[in-house]
C-alpha cells in the first residue's frame, strides 16, 4: 500500500513541474514578444529554470523510490 501512494504522490509532483514548465515557457515567450532585444538574457534564464524544476521531479522520484 505504501509503494502505490508513493507512486501517486511521484504523480502529483510530475504534474507540478509540467504545469511549471508550461508557465515558466508561456511567459518567456511572452517577454520575448514585448522586448525583443532581451531574448538572449531570457533564453539563458529559460533553459536554467527548466532545468531546475527538471532537478526536482528527478528528485521526487528518486523519493518515491526509496522506501
Amino acid at each position: 500500500m505504501t509503494g502505490s501512494l508513493s507512486v501517486i504522490g511521484y504523480g502529483l509532483g510530475v504534474l507540478g513541474a509540467g504545469v511549471g514548465i508550461g508557465l515558466v515557457g508561456a511567459f518567456t515567450t511572452q517577454s520575448m514578444a514585448r522586448q525583443p532585444e532581451m531574448s538572449g538574457a531570457l533564453q539563458t534564464l529559460f533553459i536554467l529554470t527548466v532545468a531546475f524544476i527538471e532537478a526536482l521531479a528527478l528528485l521526487g522520484f528518486v523519493l518515491a523510490l526509496i522506501k
